[in-house]
């Protein structure tokens, strides 16, 4: 079973939904995650997933057309824009799709900020775990 991520940049949501997937779905599946651009992983990214004791710093910011040879099962889209502007897969995965909100656009103080990182993080783990839950069969 082969999973991709897509967002806009592949540096939040995108992140924090392929650390998930590895989390909940172990070596049930290979996990991707990819942008339609690449703007690196954000650090607060990185941060928040570590206060829920999962480790995301080593992942790296990949672009969507470095996994075209790649037959997928899943393709989840993570925001609106990519969804518009996902690239046309060849083969027959089935395609989901959920808008979730942009952490890196909140604005306010570290802590308000963080804490928005926080509630995305938290509706993304409930959605990967639903995910999991439903398509990936305990072996």
């Amino acid at each position: 079973m082969k999973i991709l991520v897509l967002c806009t940049g592949n540096s939040c949501r995108s992140q924090i939904a392929e650390g998930y997937l590895r989390y909940f779905a172990g070596n049930r599946a290979e996990i991707y995650s990819a942008g339609i651009e690449t703007h690196g992983v954000n650090p607060k990214a990185i941060e928040i997933m570590k206060r829920d004791g999962i480790d995301i710093s080593a992942h790296t910011s990949n672009n969507v057309n470095e996994y075209s040879g790649i037959e997928f099962d899943y393709v989840i889209t993570v925001c609106d824009n990519a969804r518009e502007s996902c690239p046309y897969f060849p083969n027959q995965a089935i395609k989901l799709h959920y808008n979730f909100p942009d952490p890196a656009k909140a604005s306010g103080t570290e802590q308000e900020v963080m804490e928005q990182f926080a509630i995305v993080r938290d509706m993304i783990r409930s959605y990967i775990q639903n995910f999991t839950l439903e398509n990936l069969s305990i072996s």
